[in-house]
């Protein structure tokens, strides 16, 4: 029995070593490559742009091609802008599932595997400078609608792969983060 005890506490579990290896700034923005595979399409849907994720405030998200339009997410609500007008709003307080999916994307991108715990079981690995997860959904409805995801990076997340249970998959690549505050642009500013 003793030794069984002696073996659990030996090593940090992978979710504490990624947490302890990742940059945790209060803005952070850069690129993003975003690649589509739809189940029975030959060639994938790509899409690239910039991203922001500020601290305590929220996430922007900027496709500059093929067609530019700017999704804001905070806690409360995702709007979605085409140009200078808003096209979409949800509201957290008529849709509850905004909330949850806001958290989500907050988590996904500032690699909090300790709030992502709470919704997926997570199976890490980290190396000296950089590490892997996958992230399982825990609930039967999370699952159906997200399938499993996959992250990698280093001080930040590097790449997500999200595998839908339709067959369908999303890659999406992360380059040129930039954090403080010559991070992001006046006009990415007003939009908070």
């Amino acid at each position: 029995m003793a030794a069984v005890a002696s073996v659990a506490t030996a090593a940090p579990s992978p979710v504490a070593k990624i947490q302890a290896m990742l940059a945790k700034p209060k803005l952070m923005c850069g690129r993003f490559d975003q690649s589509k595979q739809l189940a029975g399409m030959k060639k994938p849907l790509a899409a690239n742009g910039r991203f922001c994720v500020v601290n305590g405030k929220g996430v922007l998200w900027r496709t500059l091609q093929p067609f530019p339009s700017t999704l804001r997410l905070t806690r409360d609500e995702i709007v979605n802008y085409q140009g200078d007008r808003v096209a979409m709003r949800l509201d957290a307080k008529t849709e509850p599932t905004v909330r949850m999916i806001n958290s989500v994307l907050f988590s996904l991108l500032a690699g909090d595997l300790g709030q992502l715990e709470t919704l997926f079981e997570v199976d890490g690995t980290a190396e000296a400078s950089s590490w892997s997860v996958a992230l399982k959904a825990r609930e039967p409805a999370l699952a159906k609608a997200i399938g499993s995801i996959k992250l990698e990076g280093g001080a930040f997340v590097k790449s997500i792969v999200m595998s839908e249970a339709s067959g369908d998959r999303t890659t999406i690549v992360f380059s040129a983060i930039q954090s403080g505050e010559g991070a992001m642009t006046a006009e990415e500013a007003a939009l908070f």
